[in-house]
């Protein structure tokens, strides 16, 4: 089964060191994540090649909230209990 999201989102600075195999990362507040993670999950930042475009969807914005038009839904499935999808 494909998998439904990118492996990485983005890259993140490191705000801590928590212990010899855990890092404190520095979110943003709209992340509902816990930020401390065991180093194993991390990975250095590696930019884009020169050359290389990644051409990311401008949002259109609906009564404050950005929102995104959907062309095609290529994959679904549910994830405990919360439907998510491949578009």
């Amino acid at each position: 089964m494909e998998k439904l999201i990118e492996h990485f989102v983005r890259s993140y600075k490191v705000k801590g060191i928590v212990s010899s195999n855990a890092i404190e990362l520095k979110l943003s507040s709209s992340i509902k994540i816990y930020p401390v993670v065991n180093i194993s999950r991390v990975h250095l930042y590696k930019p884009q090649i020169k050359g290389q475009k990644r051409i990311p969807l401008k949002p259109v914005i609906i009564e404050g909230e950005k929102e995104f038009k959907v062309e095609k839904i290529l994959n679904k499935r549910v994830v405990r209990g919360k439907k998510k999808f491949l578009v």
